[in-house]
């Protein structure tokens, strides 16, 4: 096993194809944070405040549920976590994945894909989350292209 993980969620499959491209740029093992209710598009339109994410995001301490899977953590020195962004921030479903397991001592490095917005306050939504972690701003991904990737790989 590798020290390094790629973690990510991802709604569209964006997040998803960038993840990959840097778990093979970084040789690192990769880990979907999957909701255990999948999200449908009606789901992710941020036009309707009733929508499940709209829902989701309003309330900061909401946690959807993810499929829990065996994962050793301690085996791991580095975690890149990525997400889309959603209302500036990662979405809630990010926490519930730092909460159900253990990033005690663990370098944590944010990469993101975004229609426009940055990071926002996300590191300061997400450390209470892993509170014995050290969380940091990584970098949007947005256009994906491998030379993109292998850059900010390197960069790491």
């Amino acid at each position: 096993m590798s020290k390094n993980l790629v973690a990510f969620f991802s709604a569209s499959g964006t997040t998803k194809k960038v993840a990959e491209m840097i778990a093979e740029e970084a040789k690192a093992d990769l880990f979907e944070i999957e909701p255990k209710v999948p999200y449908t598009k009606a789901d992710l339109d941020w036009m309707n405040k009733k929508s499940r994410s709209s829902v989701e995001m309003s309330d900061k301490k909401y946690r959807p549920e993810i499929m829990k899977k065996k994962v050793d953590m301690s085996s791991y020195d580095e975690i890149l976590l990525g997400f889309p962004i959603w209302w500036y921030v990662a979405p809630t479903i990010v926490n519930t994945f730092l909460e159900a397991y253990d990033f005690s001592g663990k370098k944590i490095v944010l990469f993101a894909t975004s229609g426009g917005s940055g990071f926002g306050n996300t590191v300061k939504e997400l450390q209470p989350s892993a509170p014995d972690a050290v969380i940091t701003e990584g970098s949007l991904l947005n256009r994906g292209t491998k030379k993109e990737i292998s850059e900010w790989v390197k960069s790491l």
